[in-house]
């Protein structure tokens, strides 16, 4: 692993929870990070998730952790935190809370330490996959210990994408 680790996977090693680095060669003309993550690794969609910042309230900062081909349910992340509206947050916002770029943000080690709210889908699989913290760079976890490493709560958040 040295050379690849990231602000995540550190946070993790220290929390001594088991984890699986799944690397892949990011193409830079890619549309969807995470559905090319699910292709390059040959993996189904659902079992692999994205992290998306949103801003609830208009202001404070919250994280949801859906499939990649799901889309995010802002209303429900909203809830899920103890608000009544949320919106996805700007991208500089995003990456200055968390201290990763769009298309590697992790759910784990973040800069800050903003609420997360893991999909309910997590819970019916034995490992999903996550960023690591750079583009190309998955780390494949037990949707519990994902829990625990990012102090997260699971909810239904994750909605069908829109045609």
């Amino acid at each position: 692993m040295a050379g690849r680790g990231t602000t995540a996977t550190i946070a993790l090693q220290r929390a001594k929870i088991p984890f699986t680095l799944h690397e892949y060669t990011h193409d830079p003309r890619s549309a969807s990070y995470g559905l090319e993550a699910a292709d390059a690794l040959g993996l189904p969609p659902g079992q692999v998730f994205k992290t998306l910042v949103a801003a609830v309230d208009g202001g404070t900062l919250a994280v949801g952790v859906v499939p990649v081909d799901r889309q995010l349910d802002l209303k429900a992340l909203a809830t899920a935190v103890g608000g009544k509206r949320a919106a996805m947050a700007e991208v500089s916002a995003a990456e200055r809370a968390t201290g990763y770029v769009a298309g590697g943000i992790s759910p784990v080690g973040q800069r800050r330490r903003l609420p997360v709210v893991i999909d309910a889908s997590a819970l019916s699989l034995g490992t999903l996959l996550v960023s690591a913290g750079r583009r190309g760079l998955e780390i494949e976890i037990a949707p519990g210990d994902l829990v625990a490493a990012t102090g997260g709560r699971v909810a239904p958040i994750a909605a069908a994408v829109s045609p």
